[in-house]
């Protein structure tokens, strides 16, 4: 009988941790080493119809008023129960308010297999609730982070080092393949972009302050004083928005900035693109430099979480400093100014997704870390906080 893994998921909004999940939950289920299920703490979400698509059974919801209020005893109950129904061997959980719950219930259900996730560094959480996670890595037997960046930051909090397993995120190229029949002219009109520019684009949500895409518009301000027909396309959804039109406005570019909303067209949008961009003051590991890379665009991004571990310095993209509009600016201006250069850069790019950041490398390492925890067992925390056993992260 083969072990079956419940994997533990925030929402289905769009996000770079959701689409992993649910890529990595499909993957499984595909290779049928384990059996797999899915839960969640909000059913709703764009990705819902994908989840439900993947053939899963009954996709639980587990909804809190907060940590601090009676729902979270009574869901950690619930969730402890199912576990035990289902004779779950792995609990996988993806994000932090799962984490906590997942971790609190599975201990109390002493599922065999417990594992929590970190999939960015600072900037992402409050003090209370770093503070909560903290307890909740010492209730799990393993921490999966997505860059060797991750795990060192866990590492200087305190957390210990062997507890860590670092699984690269993995991406479906097919995902920005360019579409056969592909036609720069349709693309672009289907895009609502103009024609005879040439495109520097970031894929990023605009919800977020980390994200920092005002850097990105001082940098095209800088780009547009020396490439005339050089635009930029701002893709992403989110309250900012509206702050960022006026600030593109202000910075001279209201011509010259593209903002599409959420992108459904995204190999169509990459493709029609000469430079992609990451601008963020902080990351885990971004998957929109590995969708970068693998529809062979050049990229210039910050020095933040893993993307030194994706981007080779000059080979495939450049690394600027995080918040310095200057270098990004040169960086991207040199790569519209020599096209075969960028060309070069990009087709690099391409082989490393395939080589190390492949769904096949992303299967095999997560069934491989399931197994070795399952063969050797886990041993349960010594020490119990509030009547849940825990051990120190």
């Amino acid at each position: 009988m083969k072990p079956n893994v419940l994997h533990l998921i925030n929402s289905f909004e769009q996000g770079g941790t959701e689409r992993q999940t649910l890529q990595l939950v499909r993957l499984l289920k595909e290779h049928g080493r384990f059996g797999v299920g899915l839960a969640c703490m909000n059913a709703h979400g764009v990705l819902r119809d994908e989840a439900d698509s993947l053939g899963l059974g009954e996709i639980r919801e587990y909804r809190l008023n907060g940590f601090a209020s009676p729902s979270f005893i009574r869901q950690s109950a619930r969730l402890a129960r199912q576990l035990r129904e289902q004779r779950i061997a792995v609990v996988h959980a993806h994000d932090l308010y799962t984490n906590i719950l997942g971790m609190a219930a599975a201990a109390l259900a002493r599922t065999p297999a417990r594992i929590s996730s970190r999939r960015d560094t600072e900037g992402f959480r409050t003090p209370v609730q770093d503070f909560v996670e903290r307890r909740a890595y010492g209730l799990a037997h393993r921490i999966v982070v997505n860059a060797e960046a991750v795990r060192e930051f866990l590492v200087r909090r305190g957390v210990r080092s062997e507890k860590i397993v670092t699984l690269y995120n993995g991406l479906d190229t097919r995902r920005v393949e360019t579409p056969e029949g592909f036609c720069r002219d349709a693309a672009l009109a289907g895009l609502n972009l103009p024609h005879g520019r040439r495109f520097v684009t970031i894929v990023a949500n605009v919800q977020s302050q980390t994200k920092d895409h005002p850097t990105f518009l001082r940098a095209a301000r800088r780009v547009k004083e020396e490439i005339a027909d050089a635009a930029f396309v701002i893709a992403g959804e989110g309250s900012l928005l509206e702050s960022l039109r006026a600030s593109a406005a202000e910075l001279g570019l209201g011509r010259d900035v593209f903002f599409t909303g959420r992108c459904a067209r995204i190999a169509e949008l990459l493709a029609v693109s000469e430079v992609c961009v990451l601008s963020s003051k902080a990351e885990g590991f971004s998957n929109s430099i590995l969708e970068y890379m693998a529809a062979a665009r050049p990229v210039v991004v910050t020095d933040v979480g893993g993307a030194r571990e994706a981007v080779a310095e000059g080979e495939t993209g450049f690394v600027v400093p995080s918040g310095d509009e200057v270098l990004m600016g040169e960086r991207i201006a040199l790569l519209l100014k020599e096209p075969e250069r960028a060309r070069l850069l990009g087709e690099r790019g391409r082989r490393v997704v395939a080589e190390k950041f492949s769904c096949a490398a992303q299967l095999a390492n997560a069934e491989g870390l399931y197994e070795r925890m399952l063969a050797r067992g886990a041993t349960e925390p010594a020490q119990a906080v509030a009547g849940v056993p825990r051990a120190s992260a």
